[in-house]
């Protein structure tokens, strides 16, 4: 069986341009400085020799050149569209079991991400619920087989995007252990 690969999706932590809602609340260039130090912080807490790690960058062209990542890890170019557009485009870049997780999730170990593999062993997909009517992890166990409405008609950023996701994967999904994202400053 292939090695399974982890996906992070991070943007280039820039005040303005990364996590712009949070910022909102506490100011963009904590935002941005909190972003870099939580990115940094995930990685090495995810590294791990059961799973490839790939960084989904953005913007495209700095994300790929900049220095706030680790240099041994693969990264790949986001492109363009919206949240589930990008995240399709991760996930067919890969050929065997992903997951694709968010770099804002302080609480995700290891442990969860084994856990989400093992689960994704059983089933076609698995989500990991936010407690905002969100998700902090999805994955696919064969994602070039996802169907072409992969992500379609999700609405982002609300109470209703786990749902609207749910009736895009494949199935049979299962659901693993529900952590929260950091949108806002009551999130932090």
């Amino acid at each position: 069986m292939r090695q399974p690969t982890l996906v992070i999706m991070v943007k280039e932590p820039r005040p303005g341009y990364a996590k712009t809602r949070l910022g909102r609340d506490i100011g963009m260039t904590r935002a941005a400085w909190w972003f870099r130090h939580q990115t940094r912080a995930l990685i090495r807490r995810l590294r791990d020799p059961r799973w490839h790690i790939i960084l989904a960058v953005a913007p495209d062209r700095e994300g790929l050149q900049s220095r706030v990542w680790p240099e041994d890890i693969a990264r790949l170019p986001q492109g363009p569209g919206n949240l589930g557009d990008r995240m399709a485009r991760m996930l067919r870049s890969t050929t065997g079991p992903t997951l694709v997780i968010g770099a804002d999730i302080p609480g995700v170990t290891s442990p969860h991400i084994a856990q989400a593999f093992r689960v994704l062993g059983e089933n076609a997909s698995v989500l990991g619920p936010a407690p905002d009517g969100g998700y902090w992890l999805v994955g696919v166990k064969h994602p070039r087989r996802a169907p072409p409405t992969l992500f379609q008609n999700v609405r982002w950023s609300t109470e209703h995007a786990l749902k609207d996701t749910e009736k895009t994967l494949p199935t049979p999904i299962a659901k693993t252990a529900t952590l929260r994202d950091v949108d806002t400053a009551i999130d932090l």
